[in-house]
């Protein structure tokens, strides 16, 4: 068995170093961060240790924060048959004499800003959800709690040094024309030139936000032409997965990844074998954030000259959960 990477945090393996699991592609971290006889429910979120914490915290020095969620209510029509969200306001003046209000409000997860949990995608051909976890385990027990996002509350939730690629101005720096609602590429290449350009480098631990603009999209569309779209379109800029790219991200040990598409990778995607979240979320064990609202962040990052920030994010403390909202602030 591979030593536990909880013992290699100084010395992570690359992507080409990481020990073949039998039956499963190449990149498979299964079993990986298991420690003491349990079973790893974190997958690359054990990155954000006390010292990158700390370290992030250094990021705080001009007193400036931004909140990334997205309108609870966006998108008015969203697709895949979701449903959207219903808010029900209760009139205490109707229960007795008394001034006030309570509210009930209905949601499906995967609408507006989230992040995806482990529960949510399994690895196509195997079938399996990530570290082993079969979907007849969640069926069989859906209280056992089992890779439920609340695991990522009961670690204190998510902090760490956030970093911005902003792609919607890298391509109109470099003349790219594209729509954020057909299959546009954004390719890994292209991100490390973004951050170059913005003058970040990544650290071991980030949580790397990627503009695409689709919420910019979003907002500037026509009502009932943005709503046919939405309900109906299943096309989105977001980052092309490649077996090069894959590895890309591996061997920066990102924490999370997030963006402002419905996807963050590219959709549909160029190749059905070789998806972000069969190898993020089940054979990394890596949060993938959608519908995130980077507009303000943007133009925080670009009035204060830089791109990386302090992050920090309180998902939803629910058992069993499979996605969140991400309650994520990035603060400077």
């Amino acid at each position: 068995m591979a030593p536990s990477l909880h013992d290699r945090h100084d010395n992570l393996p690359t992507f080409k170093e990481l020990p073949e699991v039998e039956g499963l592609p190449k990149g498979c971290t299964w079993g990986f961060w298991d420690r003491s006889g349990r079973k790893d429910e974190l997958g690359t979120l054990n990155l954000l240790t006390p010292e990158v914490v700390k370290q992030a915290y250094k990021e705080l020095k001009d007193g400036a924060s931004v909140a990334l969620g997205w309108s609870l209510t966006k998108p008015n029509a969203p697709n895949f048959w979701r449903k959207k969200l219903e808010h029900k306001l209760i009139d205490h003046a109707d229960l007795g004499p008394y001034t006030g209000f309570d509210d009930e409000i209905h949601f499906n997860s995967q609408c507006s800003s989230q992040w995806d949990g482990f529960r949510h995608h399994a690895h196509t051909k195997s079938g399996l959800l990530y570290n082993y976890v079969k979907r007849q385990e969640i069926i069989d027990s859906p209280n056992s709690g089992v890779l439920g996002i609340d695991k990522w509350s009961e670690r204190g939730g998510i902090v760490g040094r956030g970093v911005l690629i902003d792609y919607v101005a890298f391509a109109q720096r470099h003349g790219i024309q594209y729509s954020a609602v057909e299959s546009h590429p954004i390719t890994h290449m292209e991100l490390e030139q973004a951050a170059r350009e913005q003058d970040v480098e990544f650290h071991q631990g980030d949580i790397l936000l990627v503009r695409s603009g689709y919420t910019k999209w979003y907002e500037s569309t026509d009502p009932t032409e943005r709503d046919k779209i939405t309900s109906v379109g299943h096309a989105n800029v977001g980052i092309r997965a490649t077996p090069e790219s894959v590895a890309w991200i591996w061997d920066h040990h990102f924490a999370a990844v997030a963006g402002d598409s419905p996807t963050w990778e590219m959709f549909p995607p160029a190749d059905w074998q070789c998806l972000f979240h069969d190898y993020l979320l089940a054979l990394f064990g890596t949060p993938i954030g959608e519908f995130w609202d980077l507009e303000k962040l943007a133009e925080t990052c670009a009035k204060l000259g830089r791109y990386s920030f302090l992050l920090t994010s309180a998902p939803l403390n629910v058992p069993g959960g499979v996605a969140s909202p991400p309650n994520a602030l990035a603060i400077f």
